[in-house]
């Protein structure tokens, strides 16, 4: 689940931000960081809403660090102090996801979307639970709202997660349109990048599927499904040297992928 979150699950807090956050009852800062006295007291003390966002952004950090335990204890603290702040309910949504939790997520999620009904990262966030959880018709509601919100920060990962939602139902007209609005709004966006070069292979469009397949490739590491995808492109173009080179690199890093067996199979097409 970690790649999927760091991929299309939005914190409600900037990581960065959380760096200089401080510690609270019971549980200890992550060891690389460094607090002051102030900040580590910070959670314990002040008004009930101050004590409930110091958690729920200490809540994000040993979540995005993984440590789903320590990060569900204090989100509890958080909703303990202020059971009407609506991120700590997002944040709870988001950890108990990772931990399979459905119907404790969707709880979570619902409460705090009637909390903060307009917020566009906790929308987003459900409607990718729901995208993952076989409602994806319901999932695009959620990422809608989420990228009607004139503030929100980041719209085009939304239009590229309602575009996945579409193809899991097959939908690829519409999942090419939320793909393209993804790349309109932040063209590197590499998900909607990888995507769309798929769609362009299996329509035929080698050209296009290349450029978006090479522009994806120097965006972000490419994942065994990228490599997989490329390899079939040159193939079709008929560059026995650049197929070679994605075809290496898969089988050097995704040696044990789905991918990887395809390729060995010759199962290209």
């Amino acid at each position: 689940m970690k790649g999927l979150r760091l991929k299309q699950l939005l914190l409600p807090f900037p990581v960065a931000a959380l760096l200089a956050i401080g510690g609270c009852a019971g549980t200890g800062a992550p060891a690389d960081v460094e607090l002051s006295q102030s900040q580590a007291d910070f959670t314990e003390t002040g008004d009930a809403r101050n004590r409930a966002r110091a958690n729920t952004e200490l809540a994000a950090l040993y979540y995005e660090r993984g440590n789903l335990g320590v990060a569900l204890e204090v989100l509890r603290t958080a909703t303990s102090a202020d059971p009407g702040y609506a991120p700590a309910h997002g944040m709870l949504g988001l950890v108990y996801m990772d931990l399979r939790e459905n119907q404790l997520a969707q709880q979570s999620f619902e409460r705090a979307l009637r909390y903060a009904p307009n917020d566009a990262d906790i929308n987003h966030n459900y409607g990718w639970f729901l995208c993952q959880t076989g409602k994806e018709v319901e999932s695009m509601r959620y990422f809608n709202r989420a990228i009607a919100n004139p503030l929100y920060r980041t719209p085009g990962k939304s239009f590229s997660a309602a575009g996945q939602c579409a193809l899991k139902k097959d939908n690829f007209k519409d999942a090419a349109e939320y793909f393209s609005r993804a790349l309109k709004l932040d063209p590197d966006e590499p998900l909607a990048l990888l995507n769309m070069a798929g769609i362009n292979y299996r329509l035929g469009q080698i050209d296009e599927a290349r450029k978006l397949i090479n522009r994806y490739s120097k965006v972000v590491e490419p994942s065994a499904e990228g490599l997989w995808l490329a390899v079939r492109i040159e193939r079709k173009v008929g560059d026995k040297t650049t197929e070679g080179s994605y075809a290496n690199q898969l089988r050097r890093r995704f040696p044990g992928s789905k991918e990887y067996q395809q390729m060995q199979r010759g199962e290209y097409d």
